[in-house]
């Protein structure tokens, strides 16, 4: 049987990576994930796996040790791992977001130092902009850089950090008003704004003076990953730690990262969705009711058939959002569309296979149910749907901008 959400014009060696990834999901992370994922436990096997594999380095330069692949085929890769267990993608996306931003903005010191420990997964990344005031409103970030000779001290609160324990590196945006006037930085928040690279020691507690990881945060789902807060508390960090050593940017460079961030959560999504719909074909041709398979009832296949297409439709839209960042154009109508579509698509599809199960789909012994719990997150990771509705508006209106 032809599989969904299959991707033409894939090179020799892009193929060979998939088929390489797809053997591990089913192998190494599908039979285990429910389990792991019920026990909130970190899949320390699983990465370890993912490391030989080479996928830390996936898209980090091969001058740097890595694979130098494209965002279509880290996207491809994360849909493959987020179908057997979305958590596990969560894991790699915001160390590939932090090594994206160290590859397109960082100084050559800073590439030179990261990358080559990056790519062999011996430094972990994770990055952070919210704060618990406040989500998509990036322009109220409060935390605070403060130049104090060779170094800037910083002070205050992040929220929502993901891989905040395992990693060794976090990429955190705070506000640093220098070279502005009070005026000029209330004026125009975005320019006021830098991206540190601040280096820890995993775990959680002081993981460095003046720097704190309470610990993890208990969610819905989204389980196994660590998620947690940040707190810095005349924390030092050395002026060559600025992103691209120039402050006043790290606005534009999380933007950046972000729009490759949006095709990943896209690129989950479509993972999720598609063993979504695995799930509930399989259990439609085995569940009987009526004297056959609730598969042959029509009401059944109308579902299986809208299923279906939701897949077709989010996985085509996420791959021509991955190719048009790859060939160096602005992305973020696409990058934006693909969020949006995936994840909506990615929550009805769960839903509609959770319906097919009946009342097997509340059971912790049925896999739905996991999926269930996390597709949610989706709505909200990388921006809400409102958000990317905000940017596509304003893009379409660029675009089609009415000349009276």
């Amino acid at each position: 049987m032809a599989r969904l959400a299959q991707t033409a014009g894939l090179t020799d060696v892009q193929q060979e990576i998939l088929s390489t990834v797809r053997g591990f999901v089913d192998k190494e992370i599908i039979p285990v994930a429910t389990e792991l994922e019920h026990r909130d436990e970190y899949p320390q096997q699983i990465v370890d796996g993912l490391r030989e594999l080479g996928l830390f380095g996936l898209m980090i330069p091969e001058e740097y040790g890595g694979l130098g692949e494209s965002l279509l085929t880290y996207a491809l890769c994360v849909e493959e791992i987020a179908r057997g267990w979305m958590s596990v993608s969560g894991i790699i996306n915001t160390h590939f977001i932090v090594a994206y931003m160290l590859k397109q903005h960082g100084t050559q010191e800073q590439k030179d130092h990261f990358l080559p420990r990056m790519a062999a997964g011996d430094i972990r990344g994770a990055f952070s902009m919210s704060e618990p005031g406040l989500g998509s409103d990036v322009s109220a970030i409060t935390s605070k850089a403060v130049k104090d000779g060779d170094e800037y001290v910083l002070n205050g609160q992040k929220m929502w950090l993901t891989n905040g324990g395992t990693s060794s590196l976090v990429a955190v945006l705070v506000r640093s008003d220098e070279g502005h006037s009070p005026e000029e930085a209330a004026a125009k928040p975005h320019k006021s704004m830098t991206t540190f690279l601040v280096e820890k020691e995993p775990g959680f507690g002081e993981v460095r003076p003046g720097l704190t990881i309470p610990g993890k945060i208990d969610k819905m789902g989204y389980k196994g990953v660590d998620t947690t807060e940040l707190i810095m508390d005349g924390l030092r960090v050395p002026a060559d730690r600025v992103l691209g050593g120039v402050t006043g940017r790290g606005f534009y460079q999380m933007m950046d990262g972000v729009e490759v961030g949006r095709v990943n959560v896209a690129a989950r999504g479509c993972g999720v969705a598609q063993r979504a719909f695995e799930l509930g074909v399989q259990y439609a041709q085995q569940r009987h009711t009526f004297g056959k398979p609730i598969a042959e009832h029509q009401a059944i296949q109308f579902k299986l058939a809208e299923m279906a297409t939701k897949v077709e439709a989010a996985h085509a839209m996420m791959v021509n959002a991955a190719r048009k960042k790859d060939s160096g154009e602005r992305n973020d109508l696409e990058a934006g569309m693909a969020k949006y579509l995936a994840s909506e698509y990615c929550k009805e599809v769960v839903e509609d296979a959770f319906r097919i199960h009946g009342g097997y789909g509340f059971s912790k012994e049925y896999e739905i149910e996991r999926l269930y719990r996390e597709a949610p997150m989706l709505l909200i990771g990388e921006g809400t749907a409102e958000i990317q509705k905000m940017i596509i508006g304003r893009r379409l209106l660029e675009e089609y901008r009415f000349q009276g």
